[in-house]
């Protein structure tokens, strides 16, 4: 398995491209024609902005939540992805970058459990 600190980045990573990826997609990239541009990136961009600071300190139990968060985005990916040609590349993106959130997410809760030492359960503080 992997160390704490790969799973740590490996996170961080993919939570900080889901963030940037939704905020130039509907931003700049390809935003949308029938709502507000601030109404579609105050939806889909504010929850992102819940979890960060217990992903940044390393906290598990963010890590686990934040884990439901990154499956929204995914299935959001999906179904973008499928439903419009134009957009099918930043919706796989976004599959992509909430795959390896949630992938690294749950392997790092895994490797911090119970039974990993108090010096190796938050990376971020050392």
């Amino acid at each position: 398995m992997p160390g704490k600190r790969f799973l740590y980045a490996l996170t961080l990573f993919g939570y900080f491209a889901t963030l940037a990826l939704l905020t130039a997609w509907y931003g700049w990239l390809a935003p949308a024609t029938h709502f507000p541009t601030a109404l579609v990136l105050l939806v889909l961009v504010v929850p992102l902005l819940f979890p960060l600071r217990g992903l940044l300190h390393g906290r598990r139990y963010t890590f686990a939540w934040s884990c439901f968060l990154a499956l929204l985005y995914f299935t959001h990916g999906v179904m973008e992805a499928y439903s419009n040609e134009l957009t099918r590349p930043l919706g796989l993106l976004e599959v992509t970058f909430s795959t390896l959130w949630f992938i690294g997410a749950m392997a790092y809760i895994k490797a911090t459990g119970k039974g990993a030492s108090a010096k190796d359960k938050a990376p971020a503080e050392e």
